[in-house]
C-alpha cells in the first residue's frame, strides 16, 4: 500500500518519464488560459519532438496559463511506463495511440482519488475510517495497474462516487474538532465575494465557487477545499494550516504570496510574487 510518509512524490506529475500525454490527449479552447484553440488527440504546437514544451520557461506569457495549472497527479507517467510498458504513441498504430489518450484522463482521475484517499488516511481525526480508507485505497491503485482496455471499459463515477461517501465521513470528523462556526458552504457561489479576514475554520467549502474572490488574510485552517474553485482567488496573507483534501492544480489557479500559510501537503507555486 502507498505510505504516507513519502510526501505523494508518485502523485505528482514527472514530465521526465512522460510522452507529453497531457499536451496531446487533452482538448482546450481559446480563453484567457489558452491562446489557441486545441482538439483532442491533436499534439499541441509547442511540443517538441523530446515531448517537452518548447515554452515551458515562458508559458503564461504567451497565454498559456492553463498549462501552469495543471497536474496530472502522476497519471502521465503512469500511463506511459505502466500501463502501456513505455510505448510511445510518436510512430505507433492509430489505435495504440487512440487507447492511449483514452487511458489517460481515466487513471488521472483515479489518481486524483489515491491523492485524497492518502490525505485522508494521514488525518488522525479520520482515524474510526482508517481501516475502510485502506481498503478503497488498495482498491484503487489495483485498478490503476488494469491493461489499457480494462481501464477504457472502467465505471470512474460509480468509484468516485464510492470515494466520496468515504471523504465525507471523513470531513465531517475532520472538521468537528476545529474551532469557529464551521460554516458549511458546500457548493456555494461565492464567486467575486468579499471575504477578507473572514473566519472560515472547519468551513465545508466543498465544490464552492471562490472564483476571484477576496480571501485576504481570511483563517482557512481545518476546512474542506476538495472540488472547490480557486480560480484568481486571492489568498495573499490566507492561513490555511491544516486544510484539507486542497490540491496543487487548486493552488495553482489562485493567487497568493510569501505571506499565504499553506499545508504541508502541496508546495508554493512559482508564479506567485514573494512581494504583493
Amino acid at each position: 500500500m502507498r505510505d504516507q510518509t513519502a510526501g505523494r512524490k508518485e502523485l505528482r506529475g514527472d514530465c521526465g518519464n512522460c510522452f507529453g500525454l497531457c499536451c496531446v490527449a487533452l482538448p482546450f479552447a481559446r480563453s484567457a488560459d489558452f491562446a489557441r484553440d486545441k482538439p483532442a488527440g491533436s499534439p499541441c504546437p509547442n511540443l517538441a519532438a523530446d515531448h517537452r514544451c518548447g515554452i515551458h520557461d515562458r508559458l503564461r506569457q504567451q497565454g498559456y496559463t492553463g498549462c501552469t495549472v495543471y497536474d496530472c497527479f502522476g497519471a502521465g507517467q503512469q500511463v506511459s511506463q505502466v500501463t502501456f510498458g513505455g510505448r510511445d504513441w510518436r510512430g505507433a498504430p492509430r489505435e495504440h495511440a487512440r487507447l492511449m489518450f483514452e487511458v489517460f484522463p481515466v487513471v488521472r482521475q483515479l489518481h486524483e482519488l489515491l491523492w485524497y484517499l492518502t490525505e485522508a488516511l494521514a488525518l488522525p481525526a479520520a482515524r474510526p475510517v482508517h481501516p475502510e480508507l485502506r481498503r478503497l485505497l488498495e482498491r484503487t491503485e489495483a485498478l490503476t495497474g488494469g491493461t489499457p482496455e480494462e481501464l477504457a471499459a472502467l465505471d470512474v463515477p460509480a468509484h468516485r462516487q464510492e470515494v466520496n461517501v468515504l471523504l465525507l465521513r471523513t470531513s465531517e470528523l475532520a472538521r468537528a474538532g476545529v474551532g469557529g462556526r464551521r460554516k458549511d458552504r458546500r457548493g456555494a457561489d461565492l464567486m467575486g465575494a468579499r471575504l477578507k479576514g473572514a473566519d472560515l475554520r472547519g468551513a465545508n467549502l466543498r465544490g464552492a465557487y471562490l472564483i476571484a474572490a477576496d480571501l485576504t488574510g481570511a483563517d482557512l485552517r481545518g476546512a474542506d477545499l476538495i472540488g472547490a474553485d480557486l480560480r484568481d482567488t486571492d489568498l495573499t496573507d490566507a492561513d490555511l494550516t491544516g486544510a484539507f483534501f486542497l490540491t496543487q492544480p487548486q493552488l495553482n489557479a489562485a493567487r497568493g504570496g510569501a505571506g499565504t500559510r499553506l499545508p504541508g501537503s502541496v508546495t508554493r507555486p512559482v508564479h506567485w510574487t514573494a512581494h504583493r
